[in-house]
C-alpha cells in the first residue's frame, strides 16, 4: 500500500509541475523583453544633432571590451543602426550586449550577430550554477510556508486514512462479509482519501494549480502513464477483481502452476502465499487472474485415492472387506462420506484395488490421513494372512544348457523339462 501511495505522490507532483508549465505557456507575462536579435522600435528618429557613428562605435567597443566577455569583437554603426559581431562566452552576455547597444544615445536599431562560445568555461558555468542555486534558494524561501502547509495536509490525510479504517473495521467486523471484501473496502477508501489529500496538498504547494487544470494535465499524460505503468495498473485492477468476487480468500490453500501454499494476504497489487516449506511467495495479481488456480480448501473435505494390490491367489471379496474396515478404523477419515474400495485392474503381479476416502482439505491433513490409512491397510492384511505381492518375473530359455547352468549356480536340482523357468 505504501508503494502505491508513493507512486501516486510522484504522479501528482509531476502533474503539478506540468500544469504549472502549461499555465505559464498559456498565460505569458506581457512585460517580458523580446529577443534582442530583432531590431527594436523607437518612438522617433532624430534628424538634427545626431551623434557621430564613429563615436557610438568607439563607446560601445570600449564598454564591451571592459566587460571581458567577448572575443573577436566588431562594432559597426551606420546611420544609428548598430551591428555587433564576434563571440560571447554565454547566451546571457550576448543578450546583455544587445540590450546595452539599444539603450545607447541616438541608436535606432540593433543587429546582434554575436555567436556563443561552444567550448567549456569554468567561469561561465560557475556563474550559471550560482545563479540557478540562488534562484532555487529564493524560490524555496518564498514557497516554504506553502510547502509546510502541504506537509501538514499530508499528515492530516494519513491520520484521516487510519481513522476511517478504524471506523470501517468497527462497522464491518460485526457483519458477515468475506475478509477479502473487507480488505477491498479498506484499501479503496484509503486510496480515495489519499488521492483527495494529495490533490489538496498539490493545490496548496502550487498556487497556480487548480483541480480542473490538474485533471486536464492528468488527461494529457494518461496515455504515457498507461504505457509506462502497464503492469502496475494490470495488477491493480486484477487485485480489485480478486478481492471483489474471486473464489479464494485469506487462509485458503491454493495451487497456481508450481506454487502451492496458504494465502496470507491479498493487496491491490499482489498476493502473499506461504508455501508448504515455509517460503513466502509474492505473486502479482495479474498472474493469478490470467492462469489456472486450484483452490484446495474451497470445501472442508477432500477425497484421497491410493492403489492397493493383493496376490492373485487371495479371495477378492475378503480382501475388499478387510481394506474397507481398515480405512474406516482411521480417525482421520471423515465419516460423513463413505469409504469406497473397488477392484480396479489385473496388474502384472496383483489385483489392484482403488481405495478412496474423505479427509480434511489442508495439505497436512491429506498427508497425515494417507500415512495412517496405508499403515492400517498393511496391518489388517497381514493379520488376515492376505499377501501383498511384490512383482514376479518368469524367465523361459530355449536352450536347456543355459537353464541347467543357472539352476546349478542357484544350488537347486536340474528340472526335468526341456525348458528352464
Amino acid at each position: 500500500m505504501f508503494r502505491l501511495f508513493l507512486a501516486i505522490t510522484v504522479q501528482f507532483c509531476s502533474v503539478a509541475a506540468l500544469g504549472t508549465a502549461l499555465a505559464q505557456v498559456q498565460d505569458p507575462p506581457v512585460d517580458e523583453p523580446t529577443s534582442v536579435d530583432a531590431s527594436t522600435k523607437v518612438s522617433s528618429v532624430a534628424v538634427n544633432d545626431v551623434t557621430d557613428d564613429r563615436a557610438i562605435e568607439k563607446r560601445l567597443r570600449a564598454v564591451f571590451q571592459a566587460s571581458g566577455w567577448f572575443d573577436d569583437l566588431d562594432v559597426e554603426s551606420r546611420n544609428g543602426v548598430i551591428t555587433i559581431a564576434g563571440i560571447a562566452d554565454n547566451d546571457r552576455h550576448r543578450d546583455w550586449a544587445g540590450d546595452i547597444a539599444r539603450r545607447t544615445e541616438d541608436v535606432v536599431a540593433v543587429i546582434n550577430q554575436l555567436d556563443v562560445r561552444e567550448e567549456f568555461s569554468w567561469k561561465s558555468s560557475g556563474q550559471v550554477i550560482n545563479a540557478s542555486l540562488d534562484s532555487l534558494r529564493k524560490e524555496t524561501l518564498s514557497r516554504s510556508p506553502l510547502l509546510l502547509a502541504a506537509v501538514i495536509v499530508l499528515l492530516l490525510t494519513a491520520a484521516a486514512s487510519k481513522l476511517c479504517q478504524a471506523i470501517e473495521q468497527r462497522i464491518l467486523e460485526s457483519r458477515g462479509i468475506r475478509s477479502s471484501l473487507k480488505d477491498l473496502i479498506y484499501q479503496l477508501s484509503s486510496i480515495g482519501i489519499w488521492i483527495i489529500g494529495l490533490l489538496v496538498a498539490t493545490i496548496i504547494a502550487f498556487p497556480g494549480m487548480t483541480p480542473t487544470r490538474a485533471l486536464t494535465t492528468l488527461g494529457l499524460g494518461t496515455v504515457a502513464i498507461g504505457f509506462a505503468f502497464k503492469d502496475i495498473f494490470e495488477n491493480f485492477f486484477a487485485g480489485i477483481l480478486i478481492l471483489w468476487r474471486y473464489p479464494f480468500d485469506r487462509g485458503d490453500y491454493i495451487t497456481c502452476e508450481e506454487t502451492t501454499g496458504k494465502v496470507e494476504q491479498i493487496t491491490v497489487r499482489n498476493t502473499m502465499i506461504r508455501k508448504l516449506d515455509g517460503e513466502l511467495a509474492v505473486i502479482p495479481n495479474g498472474h493469478l487472474f490470467k492462469n489456472k488456480v486450484d483452490v484446495l480448501t474451497s470445501q472442508p473435505q477432500r477425497r484421497v485415492r491410493i492403489i492397493c494390490g493383493v496376490a492373485y491367489g487371495e479371495d477378492v471379496d475378503q480382501a475388499r472387506e478387510v481394506i474397507r474396515e481398515a480405512v474406516q478404523s482411521c480417525d482421520t477419515v471423515r465419516g460423513i462420506r463413505t469409504v469406497e474400495v473397488f477392484a480396479n485392474e489385473f496388474a502384472n503381479s496383483s489385483i489392484n484395488f482403488e481405495v478412496a476416502w474423505w479427509t480434511g482439505a489442508k495439505p497436512i491433513d491429506i498427508r497425515r490421513s494417507r500415512d495412517q490409512v496405508v499403515a492400517a491397510i498393511k496391518r489388517s492384511l497381514d493379520e488376515a494372512n492376505i499377501e501383498i505381492p511384490f512383482p514376479y518375473r518368469t524367465l523361459t530359455f530355449k536352450d536347456d544348457r543355459i537353464a541347467a547352468s543357472l539352476v546349478g549356480m542357484s544350488g537347486l536340482s536340474t528340472p526335468d523339462s526341456g525348458a528352464s523357468t
